[in-house]
């Protein structure tokens, strides 16, 4: 890898870089369009001791009001066909790449497999440390490998799916999310492509006469626009709780209560839970507090009202756990990260 010196934007402003809209800015940005251009920045950043942070599309963080260091955008472009096999077709996208295109693209090729996770706002680089999850499927299901920017050992390396520790909303990206910048993703996706249409929703696509991966990802594109606010007009992060994976025994109040509430067994014995069932029950959708508020189409997306902060998001996002701590004694996480 050869450095590229970067050129920092003094007063980078950020208000139009994250979902939530909110107000924000760093001391210093760049836009990141060559892999080559790491080195350099993280040696610029020592030089003037200054942290820094990588952001994608902005679409899974909550932003403070100013950041005193250096925000990186990962701008690579660039998707294409590794390898194809009787069985199957390996595809890279730089972690630049909007997800949903990328999506897109791989649905136009021919080649099923990621289509239930289309129009997940962020950036192909941003898919696997959150380990990207919708209607019934998630990222790790296709993953192959990705290679990533070792910060610490200041070297180009190869993750595998296992090394990547996947988990329900997590990974090891996520866990050390100072060490390493993901720089491309391979997605293995099947030639003999099996629909995955177990969700609500989706099932009634059995009775086609014919089912293709566009056909799917069609249907999930309306389901998520009939269901979530577009961050376009509505700025809000997507999902703002993960769904709580409890102990059965945490669970049994809750199903006692309401037999039919919505829930999954886990193959540790567990239960998952739906957190956006809880917040709907506990009377919070539509709620407002100050500058945000819980969209009244979906009540685990919280939006922005206008001119919301961090501090305001947080705000909300507390008040929101407490109540349902204090209703049904489960404890909620956020998904997006306070940045």
């Amino acid at each position: 890898m050869t450095d590229l010196a970067p050129i920092l934007i003094p007063d980078f402003d950020l208000s139009g870089r994250n979902t939530l809209a909110l107000k924000a800015a760093s001391r210093f940005g760049l836009e990141i369009t060559d892999p080559a251009m790491l080195p350099a920045l993280f040696t610029t950043a020592r030089e003037l001791r200054l942290p820094v942070r990588i952001l994608g599309g902005g679409s899974n963080v909550v932003l403070a009001s100013h950041f005193d260091g250096i925000t990186a955008m990962i701008a690579t472009k660039d998707r294409q066909i590794i390898e194809e096999t009787a069985s199957a077709v390996l595809v890279e996208g730089a972690a630049g790449e909007t997800w949903n295109e990328f999506v897109a693209w791989t649905v136009d090729q021919g080649f099923g497999g990621i289509e239930n996770l289309a129009l997940i706002p962020g950036t192909v680089g941003a898919a696997p440390v959150q380990n990207i999850g919708a209607y019934g499927a998630e990222l790790a299901d296709h993953f192959d490998s990705l290679t990533a920017y070792d910060r610490q050992n200041e070297q180009v390396v190869v993750f595998g799916k296992d090394a990547c520790r996947f988990a329900y909303r997590d990974s090891l990206f996520k866990q050390e999310p100072d060490r390493y910048v993901v720089l491309s993703v391979r997605l293995r996706l099947p030639k003999a492509w099996t629909p995955n249409l177990g969700f609500a929703g989706l099932s009634e696509l059995a009775e086609a006469s014919e089912i293709t991966p566009k056909l799917v990802m069609d249907r999930v594109i309306a389901l998520r626009l009939s269901k979530l606010p577009d961050w376009r007009v509505t700025p809000n992060a997507g999902s703002f709780f993960q769904n709580p994976i409890v102990t059965v025994d945490e669970a049994r109040p809750v199903l006692e209560e309401f037999p039919t509430a919505p829930n999954y067994a886990q193959h540790d014995g567990r239960t998952k839970l739906s957190a956006g069932w809880l917040i709907e029950k506990t009377g919070l959708k539509g709620f407002k507090l100050g500058k945000a508020g819980i969209s009244e189409k979906h009540a685990l997306v919280l939006i922005n009202l206008g001119g919301a902060e961090q501090t305001d998001i947080g705000a909300l996002a507390s008040h929101i756990k407490a109540e349902v701590l204090a209703r049904f004694g489960v404890q909620l996480h956020e998904e997006p990260i306070f940045l």
